[in-house]
């Protein structure tokens, strides 16, 4: 990597929080570690976060809630959630606050690195290509995450809802297979991923209802079709 990365980290296990610390700082990482998610929310501001590694069950305020708070703070910022826990449920939780990836322990350093290195490449992907993305009554700016219509309203998106949406208005009326949509997006296409890719399209779907000339249409079973009728 070109310049270091700053990793806020949240784990209440010290062994496994300097264990951590240690491991990611020899892959060049600079790692501010908290032992609670009330600690790391009080300082979230005063520094420059380049990702979050949040574990899921902490005392004082658990990862889901300081996940939840970080979003209403920062809609751009990747999230990964370490657990030892692995119900699909608490996945798909986590994917709907905004999660960029969920790993369950135990794990290795190593692929950690690998996921925390891909996030960040896309995140910085979207953020340094400059686009306005027109299409219907809409623009989709991907600089500051906001889909502006001409009626002068703007809503602000989450950095995955953003990123569908500039697959699908750059393939307007095209079918888009699902395992496309979903590597181009997470580069994976396992379950959990592709619950969280439905989590996303309903969200999307609603920032549209009132709009009767788009329409997000599921091709059962094959993937998705974004409609525009200008």
């Amino acid at each position: 990597m070109n310049s270091q990365k700053h990793i806020i980290l949240v784990e209440d296990d010290d062994s496994m929080g300097f264990l951590l610390k240690d491991s990611l700082e020899n892959y060049n990482f600079k790692v501010t570690l908290f032992s609670n998610g009330k600690l790391a929310l009080n300082q979230f501001n005063n520094n420059s976060f380049d990702i979050c590694l949040l574990d899921v069950m902490m005392p004082i305020m658990d990862g889901f809630s300081l996940a939840k708070e970080i979003r209403k703070l920062d809609t751009n910022i990747p999230i990964v959630f370490l657990t030892a826990k692995s119900m699909k449920e608490d996945k798909i939780n986590g994917f709907k606050i905004g999660a960029d990836d969920y790993i369950t322990k135990p794990f290795n350093i190593e692929e950690l690195v690998l996921r925390i290195k891909a996030i960040l490449k896309r995140s910085n992907s979207v953020q340094t290509h400059k686009n306005i993305i027109p299409f219907s009554d809409y623009n989709l700016d991907l600089d500051n995450l906001i889909l502006n219509s001409n009626n002068n309203e703007a809503v602000q998106l989450t950095q995955k809802e953003a990123d569908i949406l500039a697959l699908f208005a750059n393939n307007k009326n095209t079918l888009l297979k699902r395992d496309y949509i979903l590597k181009s997006i997470w580069e994976d296409d396992n379950y959990f991923v592709g619950r969280s890719l439905d989590v996303f399209i309903s969200k999307l779907r609603k920032h549209f209802k009132n709009t009767p000339t788009i329409n997000i249409k599921n091709i059962h079973g094959t993937g998705y079709k974004f409609i525009v009728s200008d």
